[in-house]
């Protein structure tokens, strides 16, 4: 029952994220400072959420895991299309992933995601908006590509960074909802970790040896890069 209604609570978390991040588009698109600031607090308010979820589902012991693993046949986190969903709209877009959308629904989904712009090519229109000339090469990127690192695009931020301190709250807010991403990606590797071990996946993916692969990939590659220098 406890592992039943942690997933579907996340399902819905999940659901009112893939909102939110479309009115992020929107703002950012038509130039919308304070309102992609206000949702940008709001998903990682529902971020943090996510990973206090957590300390619930680790009351479960190993034991009690493998009381009933067996009975989840094929189910995995895999299935979570919506979680993949999300990982497309932010810009951590990986087309291999599409092979393990479990029926037409969530394959249609996720294909329709992963041809969309994501929040970061929102954010460049964003960015134009402040005066920043966008490289062509980011521009037309295949959508499929994913969120890539760009100097021009960090020499920008920096500029900004100094000079428009409202900006800067915009840029801190972003970087918040990243880390609290990678936050949650990290809990979620150990709890499968302690639950079991090195066992195979119910996926049938390699398990924590696939999780770990993206731990640590952030999804705004261009303010991370910064830090060093503000």
């Amino acid at each position: 029952m406890l592992f039943i209604v942690i997933h579907q609570v996340y399902e819905l978390w999940f659901k009112e994220m893939l909102h939110e991040v479309e009115k992020v588009k929107r703002d950012f698109t038509t130039g919308d400072l304070f309102g992609a600031i206000h949702t940008f607090k709001r998903l990682r308010t529902i971020m943090k959420t996510l990973v206090q979820q957590l300390d619930v589902l680790e009351t479960m012991t190993p034991m009690s895991f493998s009381a009933f693993r067996d009975r989840l046949d094929t189910a995995s986190g895999f299935q979570s299309y919506q979680f993949r969903e999300l990982e497309f709209a932010m810009g951590y877009k990986r087309p291999a992933m599409l092979r393990h959308a479990v029926g037409p629904a969530a394959q249609a989904a996720l294909e329709k995601r992963l041809r969309e712009r994501s929040v970061m090519d929102h954010f460049y229109d964003f960015l134009e908006h402040q005066q920043v000339a966008i490289p062509e090469e980011l521009r037309n990127k295949p959508p499929t590509s994913g969120n890539l690192p760009n100097e021009t695009i960090q020499r920008a931020l920096l500029g900004l960074y100094t000079a428009r301190p409202e900006l800067a709250i915009l840029f801190e807010s972003m970087t918040d909802l990243d880390e609290g991403f990678q936050e949650w990606k990290y809990r979620h590797v150990k709890l499968v970790e302690r639950t079991i071990g090195n066992k195979k996946g119910t996926g049938g993916s390699l398990g924590v040896e696939f999780l770990k692969q993206s731990l640590f990939q952030p999804l705004f590659p261009d303010l991370w890069a910064i830090r060093h220098e503000l």
